[in-house]
């Protein structure tokens, strides 16, 4: 049930050919398209370079490559467009599970997945965020925890035909995912610290289920901070399920490989989510943060979310949440703002 959307190792092409597609390009969104330009690049200037053909085809190959590297250059410039607005393709911020993200300005991500068989997951991400957009317009205070969805299109790439479901976010500045934050931290987050993460992570989850949905991911790339005013947003709504069934079936569709020994047993067993699925996922990443640092009751804590089946699990967020301040309170005293770094 893993999608990886791995790119397969670029196959060579023949001279004859690459000449061809350089020389009858009608430019850079062409020749290149929009998914993996640089692969594309690579794979030409490979063939085409003078270095590297017979002598009696160079000529032809030197023109063939001053034309790619041209349009190469070009390719910055090159613009796509929904009906509502028109992205800039220049700035490749973060390749995700799934898709590339492009920073397109005003505090925009751009989604572009990486096979159009992972389209399905992109329209679940959409479908997810506009519901959650309108319990948002409900009850504004969970607004910083959930990206908003700006536009969602279908691009089709003219260099191979595929069409691509495309998802622009918002993008708050100043986020750094829990594994930037574990990397910088390689002794274990301070309890302390971790003490306001989890916090904030119960609360964007209590959000969403009682909006009707399983996050279905919670893991380290999908949990964004902000450390000087302590903000959480929780990303990547693609392979969240929805409670009431809306999507025809609410089986996590898929799951991140890297994470596979992350998920609890009833999504890699095929069987319905609830949200202890999330809880569980969420006390994972907490006492991973925290590493060996993190103390017995903590832990027995954490371990009591990630119990099988899930029926003997928590499946409250919020009710999680004030039983987890009464232990943070028994542990570290009255809650105080501790100014957190990276």
């Amino acid at each position: 049930m893993s999608r990886t959307g791995a790119p397969t190792a670029p196959r060579d092409l023949a001279l004859g050919e690459a000449i061809r597609q350089v020389m009858s390009a009608a430019g850079a969104r062409e020749l290149f398209g929009v998914h993996q330009p640089e692969r594309r690049y690579r794979q030409l200037a490979r063939a085409l370079h003078p270095d590297r053909v017979p002598a009696a085809d160079r000529p032809q190959a030197t023109d063939a490559f001053v034309r790619l590297t041209s349009l190469w250059r070009e390719r910055r410039g090159v613009v796509i467009r929904s009906r509502h607005d028109e992205y800039r393709l220049t700035d490749r911020r973060y390749a995700g599970d799934l898709a590339d993200l492009y920073d397109v300005g005003a505090d925009r991500l751009l989604k572009l997945p990486r096979q159009p068989a992972n389209n399905d997951l992109m329209g679940r991400e959409a479908y997810a965020l506009r519901t959650l957009a309108l319990a948002l317009a409900e009850n504004s205070r969970y607004l910083p925890y959930v990206p908003r969805l700006v536009d969602s299109f279908r691009l089709e790439d003219t260099a191979t035909g595929a069409r691509r479901l495309v998802n622009v976010v918002s993008a708050a500045p100043g986020l750094h995912s829990l594994a930037e934050v574990r990397r910088a931290y390689p002794d274990g987050v301070d309890p302390r610290d971790v003490a306001w993460m989890w916090r904030r992570l119960l609360v964007a989850l209590g959000f969403a289920h009682r909006a009707g949905f399983v996050h279905g991911a919670v893991l380290p790339d999908h949990v964004l901070i902000e450390p000087t005013g302590h903000g959480l947003v929780l990303i990547d709504w693609c392979y969240s399920a929805d409670l009431d069934t809306g999507m025809g079936g609410d089986r996590i569709p898929a799951m991140v490989p890297q994470y596979a020994a992350w998920y609890p047993a009833e999504v890699s067993g095929r069987q319905d989510p609830g949200p202890g699925t999330d809880l569980a996922m969420a006390s994972r990443c907490m006492t991973w943060l925290m590493g060996e640092r993190a103390p017995q009751p903590l832990r027995r804590f954490a371990a009591g979310c990630q119990l099988d089946p899930m029926s003997h699990r928590p499946n409250d967020a919020w009710r999680l949440l004030a039983e987890l301040d009464e232990l943070l309170e028994r542990l570290f005293g009255p809650r105080r703002f501790r100014p957190f770094t990276l």
